[in-house]
């Protein structure tokens, strides 16, 4: 079998992936472990969406809205108080496959890789599907598997675990740096199936069952992220999904778990994710017996004999040493860096980690590192060492800390549709990744109404919304960020007047013959910008920039006094000059120009 791309895990980032690509016209191939598509979303049973509510951006915006067209509108799915999207993890299964259900996409299901090979420039994957062996020839090989399983069978370089200041410069890091991982949890669907008689769905009581793990899982004091928990009722809705079902992904004293990974082989792996799951066992024994809540029975909705989940929820991958490296700094202060020019996924959810279940972690106050709405560049997708060979999930170039923000699901569903298109746009122009043009990448995700930037005031049916994402990614008109709570923000204020000062000094680095131009405090005007834009044109005779300009200018419906919005001078500089055709390095810096 020979295809363009190959993907390994039909996860939340190998899926976006696989459908971007296609949409493309490159030929495609995810090999996925299990019957299902979507990973932490549907096969390990997460499947309230944690952030990006304001940000509906490219697939995880198509795929919300198949949830509310199914559902009945964006009210049905906010049955829970943990997030604005509850649905159920079959559900979601469906209307996944439905979506790379395209033209170009091939999926082997139920099939595990065997051996990786190097083909001059590509490479060579086996796999086993039913007993069988199969062999697949991919110019570009994708991981998309929930823990970063390629790195180290590629000879990737990687990270893994708690970063170092000194790897970092983030003041927040411990000083030493460990190989300890967040929790993972093995998740449970519950239904509430009244006063029904019988057993079924009743769980068994574990062999190891300690009450006392749980005793303290109604009870969470009043915290100024999270809030307080007063009752069991209220501890259940946390995850309660549509039609009665209630997903137990609980961290106070709940089913979060351990598991040292790191260090263990595949096969250790398994044997110790068996206690995993018996530890949401006896969570769900508490539930049923020490609660009362008999009610609330397994429900039947994974294809599986225990009914547990496929996969259990990894919050934590190896995280790939790419072309960038995002940093808590990045996220602070974005536009002291070059790097949020090169962004290809958004994401607004803070900084949380799960370490309670580990008494070696470091203390480290995660949710209270604020940063506002960010983006991730497209270097941390791209390997620093082994050539066409990208990452799509949550094992990007990041800090150990950043992960904690990166990891949430409509985060990974971006980061595989930027990995999709990096891999198309890499084969259509027959050039590896790590030589595309980044534009270029940046513009196939805008066509797919995908944000570059994280604004939350500027949706994709807004007439200028590719223009100001555009501008917004050359940093000509910045944008303002604010921590908020659950949900930060980064307000571009489309309405709001441009001064001629903030204009000039945006166009500066693209377009340095602009120092002698005047300019003060005062709005923006097409008088003011014709000006600017004669002595662009001066300078580059060969563009067609004067020429545009002039057919706009003497348009007779103008009032060429009128101080402009940033919504207006984005698509305006955005359709005459069209800065953002200027090329970047993976640094965000110009070349070039």
């Amino acid at each position: 079998n020979e295809v363009d791309i190959l993907i390994v895990g039909g996860g939340a980032g190998g899926t976006s992936a696989g459908i971007q690509a296609a949409r493309m016209g490159t030929k495609v191939q995810i090999i996925e472990a299990t019957p299902w598509l979507g990973g932490m979303l549907t096969s390990a049973g997460v499947s309230a969406i944690d952030g990006n509510h304001e940000m509906p951006s490219g697939i995880w915006g198509e795929f919300r809205q198949k949830l509310r067209d199914h559902y009945g509108g964006a009210e049905a799915l906010a049955t829970g108080w943990v997030s604005h999207t509850l649905f159920e993890p079959a559900i979601g299964n469906k209307f996944l496959q439905e979506m790379a259900d395209v033209p170009n996409l091939e999926i082997a299901f139920n099939a595990v890789y065997t051996d990786f090979k190097k083909d001059g420039d590509g490479w060579l994957v086996t796999y086993k599907q039913k007993g069988k062996t199969y062999t697949s020839k991919a110019k570009i090989l994708v991981d998309a598997t929930e823990i970063g399983e390629l790195l180290p069978l590629v000879g990737a370089d990687f990270r893994l675990g708690m970063d170092s200041k000194t790897d970092t410069e983030e003041k927040e890091a411990p000083d030493e740096a460990n190989s300890i991982v967040q929790d993972l949890t093995y998740v449970l669907i519950l239904e509430d199936v009244g006063s029904k008689k019988g057993r079924k769905g009743l769980v068994k009581k574990p062999s190891d069952y300690d009450p006392k793990a749980y005793e303290c899982a109604c009870k969470r004091e009043d915290g100024e992220m999270f809030g307080g928990v007063s009752n069991c009722e209220q501890m259940l809705n946390y995850g309660k999904l549509p039609n009665n079902k209630y997903m137990m992904n609980w961290p106070n004293c709940g089913n979060d778990f351990y598991l040292n990974w790191p260090e263990l082989a595949p096969e250790q792996r398994q044997e110790k994710l068996k206690e995993a799951k018996q530890f949401t066992q006896g969570f769900v024994y508490y539930i049923q017996n020490e609660l009362g809540f008999k009610n609330l029975r397994v429900a039947d909705e994974f294809p599986t004999k225990d009914n547990f989940p496929m996969i259990p929820y990894d919050r934590e991958a190896r995280r790939i040493k790419g072309k960038t490296f995002l940093t808590v700094d990045h996220l602070e202060r974005p536009y002291d860096f070059n790097l949020y020019r090169t962004g290809v996924a958004v994401g607004d959810y803070p900084i949380d980690h799960h370490h309670d279940k580990n008494p070696d972690a470091p203390e480290i106050d995660f949710i209270n590192i604020k940063v506002p709405s960010y983006n991730v560049p497209l270097g941390s997708l791209v390997s620093e060492k082994v050539e066409n060979f990208i990452v799509a999930e949550k094992n990007i170039s990041v800090s150990n800390i950043v992960n904690g923000a990166t990891r949430l699901q409509p985060v990974v569903l971006g980061i595989g549709q930027a990995a999709g298109a990096l891999a198309a746009t890499s084969i259509l122009a027959d050039k590896k990744p790590s030589e595309v043009s980044i534009r270029k990448v940046q513009k196939a995700l805008v066509e797919n109404n995908a944000y570059l930037m994280p604004f939350y005031d500027v949706k994709s049916d807004d007439k200028g919304f590719a223009a100001m994402q555009r501008i917004g990614a050359t940093g000509i008109l910045k944008g303002v960020g604010i921590p908020y709570k659950w949900a930060n923000q980064t307000w571009f204020y489309p309405e709001h007047i441009v001064s001629e000062y903030e204009w000039k000094q945006g166009l500066l680095p693209y377009y340095p013959e602009l120092e002698k131009v005047h300019s003060s405090g005062a709005g923006i005007t097409l008088k003011f910008m014709n000006d600017a834009i004669q002595i662009i044109g001066e300078h580059r005779p060969n563009s067609s920039i004067l020429n545009k300009w002039m057919r706009f200018y003497n348009l007779p419906d103008f009032e060429k006094a009128e101080s402009l919005s940033r919504r207006k001078v984005s698509i305006i500089t955005d359709d005459i000059l069209n800065p953002f055709d200027i090329p970047i390095d993976f640094k965000g810096n110009l070349v070039g120009n």
